[in-house]
């Protein structure tokens, strides 16, 4: 197992730097990971920086809260793409979910999926403000939609990933649909545990910790 593709090197705060995203880049193409995932602004910044790697550049969609509307985000999608995004996380409408308001939450990720074109989609179905049978039908939904991952969490919620929701999104969605787990991950043990449990890509701050065999403050 190539534990370094498995990981999303993450910087999200808002008060990121140009610096720390560089310095993100680098250790991203030290390690080799899957992905960097950045906020929207960096996109292009990021592509130039990666260019010469097979890191990818991830970006987030709706971000934090996913209470844009379906042609917001859909724009965000492209323009994304346009900069150099190869992989786009949004966030669903959280509150429609509740309301159970599945049509507008259907319709809010595909309007992602369709805008992405070839880009892989991951789905933050925010699980920590979910019950179990919501988690379920923000999964099923969207998979329905056509999406390649559903994810845990933002990491700016009220909790990141847990083992049992990574589990539980796995066994929902099946074999292969892609599940992300998010928020949690800050040392070699909590990521081989998240896989183990059925996550496929790890976003993580801790990233060059997890590698190192480190336990790391974070709150990605």
């Amino acid at each position: 197992m190539k534990l370094n593709k498995y990981i999303d090197h993450t910087v999200l705060k808002p008060e990121t730097s140009q610096a720390q995203v560089e310095q993100v880049l680098a250790e991203a193409k030290e390690y080799d990971f899957a992905s960097v995932c950045i906020n929207p602004t960096w996109v292009a910044f990021a592509a130039n920086g990666l260019e010469d790697s097979d890191v990818k550049v991830c970006t987030v969609i709706g971000f934090p809260l996913g209470a844009n509307t379906p042609a917001v985000k859909a724009f965000e999608t492209k323009e994304a793409i346009a900069n150099g995004a190869d992989e786009i996380d949004m966030v669903i409408n959280i509150g429609a979910l509740k309301d159970k308001n599945y049509d507008l939450v259907l319709e809010d990720i595909k309007a992602v999926v369709e805008a992405s074109g070839d880009k892989l989609v991951k789905v933050i179905i925010e699980a920590c403000l979910l019950t179990d049978e919501e988690k379920v039908k923000a999964c099923e939904l969207s998979k329905e939609a056509g999406a390649d991952f559903v994810k845990t969490s933002t990491g700016f919620s009220t909790g990141g990933a847990t083992v049992e929701d990574v589990a539980l999104m796995r066994k929902t969605v099946g074999p292969d649909m892609g599940v992300k787990a998010s928020g949690g991950a800050r040392s070699y043990a909590d990521a081989i545990a998240f896989i183990e449990a059925g996550a496929n890509r790890i976003g993580a701050s801790s990233g060059v910790a997890i590698m190192k065999g480190e336990k790391a403050d974070g709150d990605y």
